[in-house]
This record gives structure tokens, C-alpha cells and sequence, in this order.
């Protein structure tokens, strides 16, 4: 029988609908700071998530969209100069109170914390991202590690960062649950051997969890039940007491 021991979450559209209020919205102002005429609609940013990591994201949006743009910097300096100018508008969005947790994130942290569960977070966002948003929220010093931005070379849906999480605080896989939002986070999370929930939003809600251990809506409250995707689950929200049962009982 295996115990839960730790849950890791990812951030970005698992905490928090980051993506399409958040992100987006702070490389278009990046864009626009810049004085560049560039302009990410909510569709075609979509499409873009198929990359992580907003530096990647940029890379290849130059690549694929702009061929021919010519910078008197290096490319890999122009993408960081953007990447920083895309933080500080995420970071103002987030300080606004524009950028909210989904339903049920706070709950299962909290009961999670009180339950002596230990916490990670592993994620392609950058670190002063993640730390702006636990700090509006939540408590940074519950979490025993914060596996974040250019932390590990690879980055999801390679293992890295799930691997790096597992050695720091030394516990074998079978004790863990990852939550995740993506194909991409999903992906990562088994290659590390990690049983996976997934959390599903507007952008990954078509996507393939077929290796998840279970798929909701999102981890739902008392009073806002979430809905099952796939998979068994006993409950209308996700709290220590059912996940444990669900590791006892199905996995």
C-alpha cells in the first residue's frame, strides 16, 4: 500500500488560470513596450503553449512567425530582454489582484499543510513568478522546495524537473501526487514515475490524460463540487482524506 506522503503541484493553469489573464496579457504589454507590433490573441497563444517555458516560447515564435525580424542584439539576449519585461507586467498583473487561484488550490494546500503532507512545486514558470504568487496567496515557507524556471536544463515534458524534486527531499516516487494541467506536465510527471492528477483548463481541457490517475475540472470546494473527467473518485472535492483513499484504492 502506498502512502501519501508529499503532493508537487505545477503553477501555471493548475494553481492559478495564469495563462490566458496572466502570461499572455504581460507579453502582449512586453510586446507593446518594446515597440514591437507583435499582438498574442487568446487562440493563437493556445497554440503556443505546445512549447514550455516563456523563453522557449519566444524562440520559437521567432522562428516559426517571424523569420525575418532582425534585432541588433543577440537572439538569445533580445529573448531575455523581453522575457524580463514580460515579468515585470506579469508580476504587476499578479500584485493587481487580476491573476486569482482556481477553486479549491488554497483548501488542499492548507488541509495538505495540516495533515503534515509535505509540499513541492515544480514548474516551468520563472522563479520571481512563483514566488510573487505564493506570497499573495498562500505561505512560500510551506513548501519544501520551489523547482522553478531554469532550475534543471530540460523542461517539461522532460523529467528534470520532477526528477530534481524527488532528490531533494528524498522520497520515493510511490509516496507522491503530482498535480498538473497539461499534456505536457503529465508526460513529465510519469517519465519520473509519479502518479498524476490532472486539473484540466480552457487550453488543456482537449488534451490527451489518458495516463492520468484522474482528470477533474478543477479540485472543487464544499460548496462548488468539481466535476470527474476520468477515472474513479468518491467526493465533490479533492481533499487529503479522498486522496489518500484513492492511493489506497486505486493506485
Amino acid at each position: 500500500m502506498n502512502q501519501l506522503q508529499a503532493l508537487i503541484f505545477d503553477v501555471d493553469g493548475t494553481l492559478a488560470n495564469t495563462e490566458r489573464d496572466g502570461h499572455r496579457v504581460a507579453f502582449n504589454s512586453a510586446f507593446e513596450e518594446a515597440g514591437l507590433d507583435w499582438q498574442w490573441s487568446v487562440d493563437f497563444y493556445g497554440e503556443l503553449l505546445t512549447v514550455s517555458g516563456g523563453k522557449e516560447r519566444l524562440k520559437y515564435y521567432l522562428r516559426q512567425y517571424q523569420p525575418n525580424f532582425e534585432t541588433s542584439k543577440d537572439t538569445t539576449d533580445f529573448v531575455a530582454y523581453l522575457h524580463k519585461l514580460k515579468t515585470k507586467h506579469y508580476l504587476q498583473l499578479l500584485r493587481s489582484g487580476s491573476i486569482q487561484l482556481r477553486p479549491g488550490a488554497k483548501r488542499l494546500i492548507e488541509s495538505a499543510r495540516d495533515a503534515g503532507v509535505r509540499l513541492a512545486i515544480a514548474t516551468t514558470t520563472s522563479f520571481p513568478n512563483v514566488v510573487a504568487l505564493l506570497e499573495k496567496y498562500l505561505d512560500l515557507d510551506w513548501f519544501e522546495v520551489i523547482a522553478a524556471g531554469d532550475i534543471v536544463a530540460f523542461k517539461k515534458p522532460a523529467p528534470d524537473i520532477y526528477d530534481y524534486v524527488l532528490e531533494k527531499m528524498k522520497l520515493p516516487a510511490s509516496n507522491f501526487l503530482v498535480l498538473e494541467d497539461s499534456d505536457n506536465g503529465l508526460e513529465a510527471a510519469i517519465k519520473a514515475g509519479l502518479k498524476t492528477i490532472i486539473t484540466v483548463n480552457n487550453y488543456t481541457e482537449k488534451q490527451d490524460f489518458s495516463q492520468a490517475a484522474l482528470v477533474v475540472s478543477d479540485l472543487g470546494e464544499p460548496d462548488q463540487p468539481c466535476k470527474v473527467i476520468q477515472g474513479n473518485f468518491d467526493g465533490d472535492y479533492l481533499d487529503i482524506a479522498n486522496l489518500r483513499s484513492l492511493m489506497n484504492n486505486y493506485f
